[in-house]
C-alpha cells in the first residue's frame, strides 16, 4: 500500500513489473477509474498513481503483482429468512450479464460446492475448453467451503464477495474482496 508516489514505485520495483494498481476507499474501484492494469515500468507508476490519488475517497494505493487467469466469483448474502446463502459462478461478464451463478444455504461441505460449480451453464469453461486453460475446480469448491464455515463462525457478515477470484490449472487466487458486517 502507497501513500506517496515514492512509495508506489518502490512497491512495484519490489513486486515486479507489471503491476496492478487500486485505489483504497472507493467501493467501486472501476466505476470510478480506480484499477489500472498492466503497469509496466516505474514512469507509467509515477502517472497513475498522480492521477489516481485524486479520485474522491481515495486514502492510498494498492499495488499487486499482475496476475493472469479465468475470472471467478464467491459471495456471500445473508437473508432474513433463511440465513446465508452462499453464491458462486464465473466472473466478468458472466455474472453480471448472464446472471450464471449457484446458490445454496450454508452450511456447505466440499461435494455441494463442486455440485454449485458443476450446475452453472458455463462449467465447461471452468473445465477448460478450445485451447483455453481451466481453473482447479476443486481449489474453487475449497473457497465456496470456506467462505460457509466463515460465516458460519461469524454470522454478523452481512455481505461478502471475493470478485473477481482468479483462476488457473495451478489454483484459485482472490484479486478483491468487498465485506459488510451487520448486527
Amino acid at each position: 500500500v502507497a501513500l506517496t508516489r515514492e512509495q508506489a514505485v518502490a512497491g512495484a520495483e519490489k513486486l515486479g513489473f507489471p503491476v496492478v494498481m487500486k485505489v483504497i476507499g472507493p467501493v467501486h474501484k472501476s466505476d470510478v477509474g480506480g484499477v489500472v492494469l498492466n503497469v509496466k515500468n516505474p514512469d507509467e507508476v509515477k502517472q497513475q498513481f498522480a492521477r489516481m490519488i485524486k479520485i474522491k475517497d481515495t486514502t492510498s494505493i494498492l499495488l499487486q503483482p499482475m496476475l493472469s487467469g479465468q475470472e471467478l466469483f464467491a459471495g456471500v448474502n445473508r437473508e432474513a429468512l433463511f440465513g446465508h446463502t452462499i453464491i458462486c459462478g464465473l466472473g466478468g461478464i458472466f455474472i453480471e450479464v448472464l446472471k450464471d451463478v449457484a446458490a445454496a444455504i450454508a452450511p456447505l461441505g466440499h461435494d455441494e460446492a463442486l455440485q454449485m460449480i458443476r450446475s452453472l451453464r458455463g462449467y465447461k469453461m471452468i473445465q477448460g475448453v478450445r485451447g483455453q486453460q481451466g481453473s482447479d475446480e476443486l481449489a474453487f469448491a475449497d473457497v465456496v467451503v470456506r467462505l460457509s464455515a466463515l460465516v458460519m463462525a461469524a454470522p454478523e457478515i452481512a455481505e461478502l464477495d471475493l470478485n473477481p477470484l482468479l483462476g488457473n490449472p495451478q489454483g484459485v487466487t482472490a484479486v478483491d474482496a468487498r465485506i459488510r458486517i451487520s448486527k
